[in-house]
């Protein structure tokens, strides 16, 4: 399968679209307006490789790779795309390119039709993990000749000293990096730009909207500081509009060929999109994230009025905002520049100006970056930097997605922070407020880069407060807001991450590389909070989850992953696997990692709580008496069997109201057609989740939930009333969670005082 139509892929193709790909896919089987294209397939750029006889020569270039050695790294990275661009194209893959590029034409009525060739790393866009601007994009490619040409230079971006770097630094294996190129119809755009579906940086539910004229490049790119809207989601209300003087655009020349020009004088300064226009985009966002069942970034443009979508992708930095003191800046002078705020948090350091590309290596450790607008290839020197600032560039642009995935202050869009700022002189940056103020904040500068600083909440509650963590490199910060501890530590992007199925690792016979694997994961986490609880729960992906990964080729394909083969039912049909989860738990609590617990999800069944006991004692840890041991409680069965489980022993049980809310309602979270009808809030999903605490806090088993309820504060002071034990939240809500709770608390004395009044 070497090339492959847009309606004949979905979000489970990554493996042989990439994440780009798979996600056009989704979306034009979803009905969402989205220009046709077809997708030349990993498969095929394995073949090229294979045929070619040069992927030996490219591993062996990466092996002897100094990733911090900036100029040898990109020596490195334009031998290995000399090498590929070189190499001969096998001849039937070329018929396969032609045959569907001629066919597109015919679809569209046109000759020679101009087309966008995109990358589409089978790594990116992974929930974990934005690859934003890693591989290359062309736009306006023209003839079969030229789609050939400009596909084998998106393969060679495979390996773009940006792109080698970043695969480095979050452990992503070269050898298992792959990459998918789409062909797609150019959007001749009169207006362009992004969308994410919620706030990238407090998750807050607006659409938050940046657009500009022409093509959207010049908004992804950060060459424009874009117009930025705020649409409140519930009202469609207009919260926001923000007019930026738009210097540039990307266009089309004589030759069809996308060029960079001035914008018109009269249309620098004014609004690119209407009230109609936002809401129209605004409902098209909505009915996305319906469909995928989480926040999204998207890319959208306006051809002759026409909507339409160019990508979409989970957005990947959600929970990174941290609040800070108002007067978080006291100690330092005036404010030299302003712009907006895209990566929270306080940065101090001496000011590096970068004007080109050959300058990074004066980026030092704890620096400043000052820069017209960042490129992928700054990402080795972003990393040194404890803070960003450019001159252009919205929060949707390359300097902010990247900065917020990194965890680094950064304000853009200042438009003259590169002629204002001198030359090592020292500032300090607030990057919630978007301000650059001179001189260093001593309370700040101690901090290395990317550091989190947030207090614990000094609240007192009754009702424990955790956090939720789905990633080992998230525990440091979960830790430090002072959470009681984790309510839920998800296993499945351990798998993910490691880009193997679990059971490849037992089928070659590496059962211990997959416990240590697990293991070495999991320490970080209770390594950050002991002595506190960490809970964790046994492996839950879903089957279009599996299939992606190495070893996940005979993953049944379901046609409803949600309601399929996953969870404790999973596990007790492949039991080596979950065996194997216990062995790892067995050795963290030999090491003295006592604090975690293991939780099974998914029961529907008493008996399977049994059976999963049961495997846990073969392997030499008996729950309960060496290792805590509970249970998610996810569908109506299991609320309405408590009192069973309850008997065959259960130390603790956590709501997983997510799940528990679709189950009971028969409603899709991911299908937009029902999503409205999805609420968390039905008196039938409360009255399970009430059964379900009042039945435990009669029988003394802990009681927690870890589902979005968890977050909302009126769902939350009702828990509270039920008696739960536990609140388990995501990270930026903690603090406002751990208030609520003392609210709900001190309401419940004080009406028990006032009945004894009475």
């Amino acid at each position: 399968m070497y090339v492959v139509k847009f309606e004949d892929l979905n979000k489970s193709d990554i493996g042989i679209a990439g994440g780009k790909g798979a996600n056009l896919g989704e979306l034009t089987q979803a009905g969402i307006p989205v220009p046709p294209g077809f997708v030349v397939t990993a498969q095929a750029y394995e073949k090229f490789m294979d045929e070619a006889g040069i992927n030996d020569q490219v591993m062996g270039i990466l092996e002897k790779i100094d990733i911090n050695d900036t100029k040898a790294l990109q020596a490195a990275a334009e031998e290995i795309k000399k090498i590929i661009i070189e190499a001969p194209i096998p001849e039937d893959l070329v018929l396969f390119i032609r045959e569907y590029y001629n066919e597109l034409c015919q679809r569209v009525g046109e000759d020679d039709t101009d087309v966008a060739i995109r990358s589409s790393a089978t790594a990116e866009d992974l929930p974990e993990a934005s690859f934003a601007g890693q591989q290359d994009t062309f736009l306006h490619v023209s003839g079969d000749d030229e789609v050939i040409e400009y596909i084998r230079k998106c393969w060679a971006s495979l390996f773009e000293a940006r792109a080698i770097f970043y695969r480095e630094e979050n452990d992503f294996e070269h050898s298992k990096v792959y990459i998918a190129v789409v062909v797609q119809k150019m959007a001749n755009a009169d207006k362009a730009g992004v969308m994410f579906t919620v706030n990238p940086s407090t998750g807050e539910e607006i659409a938050l909207i940046e657009g500009s004229w022409g093509l959207g490049e010049a908004v992804v790119s950060g060459d424009v500081t874009p117009d930025n809207y705020q649409v409140d989601k519930k009202d469609n209300e207009i919260i926001n509009v923000t007019i930026s003087d738009k210097k540039v655009m990307y266009t089309n020349d004589e030759k069809g060929t996308s060029v960079k020009v001035d914008v018109p004088e009269n249309l620098r300064k004014e609004r690119v999109l209407s009230d109609d226009e936002l809401i129209e985009l605004t409902e098209m966002g909505k009915r996305v994230q319906a469909h995928y069942g989480e926040p999204m970034d998207t890319e959208w443009a306006f051809e002759k009025d026409m909507l339409f979508l160019l990508q979409a992708r989970p957005i990947t930095t959600l929970g990174d905002a941290v609040e800070e003191d108002d007067d978080s800046a006291s100690d330092v002078g005036d404010v030299l520049v302003r712009g907006l705020g895209a990566s929270p948090g306080m940065a101090s350091g001496k000011v590096k100006i970068v004007f080109d590309i050959d300058e990074l290596d004066k980026i030092q450790d704890g620096d400043i970056m000052v820069t017209t607008m960042t490129t992928p290839d700054m990402v080795p020197a972003m990393r040194r930097a404890s803070g960003i600032v450019t001159d252009e560039g919205g929060v949707t642009c390359h300097a902010s997605i990247i900065s917020r995935e990194l965890g680094i202050p950064c304000v853009v869009g200042t438009g003259n922070a590169t002629s204002t700022l001198e030359e090592n002189s020292g500032v300090t940056l607030d990057g919630k407020k978007g301000l650059v103020f001179e001189g260093i904040s001593e309370a700040k500068s101690e901090e290395p880069a990317g550091a989190v600083n947030v207090e614990a909440a000094p609240i007192i509650t009754v009702t424990e407060v955790k956090a939720n963590v789905s990633m080992p490199e998230a525990a440091e910060r979960a830790a430090a807001t002072g959470a009681d501890g984790v309510g839920l530590l998800r296993t499945e992007h351990l798998m993910l991450t490691s880009g193997i199925h679990p059971g490849k690792f037992i089928a070659d016979g590496r059962e211990d590389e997959l416990i240590d694997t697990i293991a070495d994961n999991v320490m970080i986490v209770a390594d950050a909070f002991y002595p506190k609880p960490v809970w964790y729960r046994t492996l839950d992906a879903p089957t279009d989850e599996f299939i992606t990964l190495e070893g996940g080729e005979n993953e049944p394909r379901e046609h409803n992953p949600m309601l399929g083969w996953r969870g404790i039912r999973r596990e007790l049909d492949q039991p080596e696997i979950l065996k194997c989860e216990f062995k790892a738990i067995k050795k963290l609590h030999e090491k003295g990692y006592t604090n975690i617990g293991i939780m099974i999800p998914l029961s529907q069944n008493p008996d399977e709580l049994r059976q999963a006991k049961a495997l846990c004692s073969e392997v030499g840890f008996e729950p309960h008496k060496d290792v805590d041991f509970g249970m998610m409680v996810e569908i109506p069965a299991a609320a309405i069997m408590i009192d069973e489980y309850i008997k065959v022993g259960i130390d603790f049980v956590s709501l997983g109201t997510n799940d528990l809310t679709q189950y009971t309602l028969a409603v899709d979270r991911n299908n937009e057609f029902v999503a409205k009808h999805y609420s968390e809030e039905h008196p039938a999903v409360m009255k399970l989740i009430e059964r379900t605490i009042r039945k435990c806090a009669e029988a003394g088993v802990k009681c927690s939930i870890c589902g979005q309820a968890g977050s909302v504060p009126h769902i939350v002071e009702k828990l509270v009333e039920f008696g739960i034990t536990s609140v388990s939240s995501n990270t930026d809500a903690i603090a406002d969670v751990r208030k609520t709770v003392a609210r709900a608390e001190q309401k419940i004395i004080l009406d028990a005082a006032r009945k004894r009044l009475e």
